[in-house]
């Protein structure tokens, strides 16, 4: 079994062991992997066992025995894709409604995951085991702009980005009712609903800060048709902000809006990122689906 030895540096010290063997094992290795070495006592530091929060000194001195990479546990799939563009590091793509971005309970099969092993052949490892590649997500029934790595660098380039918030994000959506402002922000906190574990709130004592902010493109009888740019990435966090504004998105029917359309009518627009290969800002859109487009078309619900 390989091995490794190392050192506790100066720039290391205080950091957790988990992130200093990370690092010292490169690209190729999440900290997942490592956390597994660590839960099967393969990782020693000055001869004992730790725990992967474990914070590091100066000079520790720190043995790990290497376990094989495994094969992610995602079987490939030949699903379309609508790929916007793509190149040796990444591939922007234009997700259908309906579509799962990675498998999870109930939904093994099917998935943008799946799609895009069967068209790339391997993506880098990811944290999950079940997201490889994946540095950001978009609901089942949201349409729209996604980017995905295709190298380790790029994986933690554009996961750095989003970490940042230097990475621009543009959704359209219609919501229920007409808003009174054209501009507005929107600073809610949000948590997970104390009642539905599966649903997002606005808790002011233990929720997380979420901003976003809208731009009225439209306003029709009974909807408004609306441009919005989260300036955060919480779970949810253009849907359950436009509850709280009173402005439920039309067809959202888990947070009160099953009427206007099939779905959520909530599209990623656009995506700006600096490319981690060349370091040139780019700029990707998705144009509207047919199904909002509809809607629209014909002013009413």
């Amino acid at each position: 079994m390989k091995k490794i030895e190392f050192k506790i540096s100066d720039e290391d010290a205080g950091t957790r062991i988990d992130k200093c063997i990370t690092r010292k094992l490169g690209e190729e290795y999440s900290r997942t992997y490592v956390k597994s070495l660590i839960d099967n006592k393969l990782v020693r530091v000055n001869g004992e066992n730790i725990k992967a929060h474990y914070v590091a000194h100066k000079n520790d001195e720190v043995v790990a025995e290497m376990l094989p990479l495994e094969v992610q546990d995602v079987e490939p799939e030949d699903i379309p894709l609508d790929i916007i563009y793509e190149d040796e590091w990444l591939i922007v793509i234009n997700k259908s409604a309906g579509m799962v971005v990675h498998p999870g309970s109930g939904n093994r099969t099917g998935t943008l995951v799946g799609a895009l092993l069967y068209h790339c052949g391997k993506l880098p490892e990811a944290d999950d085991d079940d997201r490889p590649g994946i540095v950001h997500r978009l609901d089942k029934d949201t349409s729209g702009v996604m980017v995905v790595a295709k190298n380790p660098r790029s994986l933690r380039s554009l996961s750095k980005q989003f970490q940042n918030r230097t990475i621009q994000k543009t959704y359209i959506a219609l919501v229920q009712g007409s808003l009174e402002l054209d501009n507005g922000i929107i600073e809610a906190p949000l948590a997970r609903d104390a009642f539905d574990r599966k649903k997002m709130s606005v808790e002011y004592a233990a929720g997380k800060e979420a901003r976003t902010v809208y731009h009225v493109i439209k306003r029709f009888g009974k909807f408004t048709f609306v441009r919005l740019n989260p300036k955060t990435g919480r779970t949810h966090q253009i849907r359950v902000h436009m509850k709280f504004l009173g402005h439920i998105i039309l067809g959202d029917a888990k947070y009160g809006c099953s009427k206007g359309m099939a779905r959520q009518a909530l599209h990623a627009e656009s995506i700006i990122f600096c490319h981690p290969g060349t370091g040139k800002t780019m700029t990707f859109s998705a144009p509207i689906p047919e199904d909002i487009k509809e809607v629209i078309a014909r002013g009413d619900i």
